[in-house]
């Protein structure tokens, strides 16, 4: 165990956030995503898994340490309900309340089609999945800075 660090985050998805750079995706998936196929496809080629946790909590853990990227205009996605676009399930109602804490405002998830947010999941860094079960659990967060003085 670390200080000061969410115990969620493992030693291999340190490293996923850490190696990432500005506007780097990270697809956030849940249990019922093709996330083996899709993270062969990646940048890092790497799939981390964390099993037996919501997406809220996992979304939580990884908002503690990730910047989100100011500069983009829709720089967090989530997969939309086929057949109806317009629905908010809870899973990802849950994940727009950890975005919005984390963010300390309001950051709106955009939706994107299902088949296009495959094709965008294949072009981000890593895949993180969560062992959530619920459908339409699937999310792209664009990594941001942390601006500073050196040293």
């Amino acid at each position: 165990m670390l200080r000061n660090l969410d115990p969620v985050l493992s030693a291999d998805l340190l490293w996923v956030l850490a190696a990432m750079g500005h506007g780097d995706d990270l697809a956030l998936v849940d249990a019922n995503h093709p996330a083996e196929t899709i993270a062969r496809a990646t940048t890092s080629g790497r799939l981390v898994r964390l099993p037996g946790l919501t997406m809220a909590r996992a979304a939580r853990a990884i908002l503690s340490v990730l910047p989100i990227d100011d500069f983009e205009p829709e720089p967090v996605r989530r997969m939309l309900v086929v057949g109806d676009p317009a629905a908010i399930p809870d899973v990802q109602a849950q994940v727009q309340a950890e975005l919005d804490r984390a963010n300390e405002k309001p950051m709106p998830l955009v939706g994107i089609d299902r088949f296009a947010f495959y094709e965008a999941a294949k072009s981000a860094f890593a895949v993180v999945q969560v062992g959530d079960p619920r459908p339409y659990g699937c999310f792209l967060l664009r990594k941001g800075v942390i601006a500073g003085p050196p040293g």
